[in-house]
This record gives C-alpha cells, sequence and structure tokens, in this order.
C-alpha cells in the first residue's frame, strides 16, 4: 500500500472537512507513544466536533503525495504550505 507498512486498515486521526475536500493535508505526525498517524490541515486544532477516525487506506486516497511519507519515524511531523508544495520532516519537539 503505497510503501506503508502499517495496515491498510490501521486507524489514522484527520478532520471532517479534509473528508469533505474542503481543506487540504498540509501537517502529518507519527505519534511516538501510540504510532498513530494524524493527518491535519495545520491551522485547525482538533476537537470532538471536528475530528475524524478513518482507515489509512482511506486517507491516502485523498492525497497521492502522503505516499511520499510512507517511511516518516515515530516522534516526527511534516508540513508543507499548500497541497502543492513539498513536504518538510523533522522530529516532533
Amino acid at each position: 500500500m503505497k510503501g506503508f507498512k502499517d495496515s491498510p486498515n490501521t486507524m489514522v486521526i484527520t478532520l471532517k472537512e479534509i473528508l469533505a475536500g474542503t481543506k487540504p493535508i498540509l501537517y502529518v505526525s507519527h505519534d511516538e507513544e501510540e504510532g498513530m498517524w494524524q493527518f491535519l490541515d495545520g491551522t485547525v486544532g482538533l476537537d470532538a466536533d471536528n475530528a475524524r477516525i478513518v482507515s489509512l487506506a482511506e486517507i491516502l486516497e485523498i492525497d497521492d503525495s502522503l505516499s511520499l511519507l510512507c517511511d516518516l519515524p515515530l516522534g516526527w511531523k511534516a508540513e508543507r504550505d499548500n497541497k502543492d508544495a513539498l513536504w518538510n520532516s523533522r522530529e516532533n519537539v
């Protein structure tokens, strides 16, 4: 599945606006403690109203460039300025 070692059914966190196609994915984190992936827009904070849990396979269908982040280490994040920009990754401190 596009380079990811995680199962396609792995649960990931995203935003309802991303699922609706009204916001792009501009921020990705791979949490160090639980290994959970977050695919966010980089501007909106997560809360009960806008957070959604979907499968990794579903989020990868939204944006092909996410496959470039398949080897993002635990505890790291990747950001970009817009949906056409290159990803910049670094340790999430």
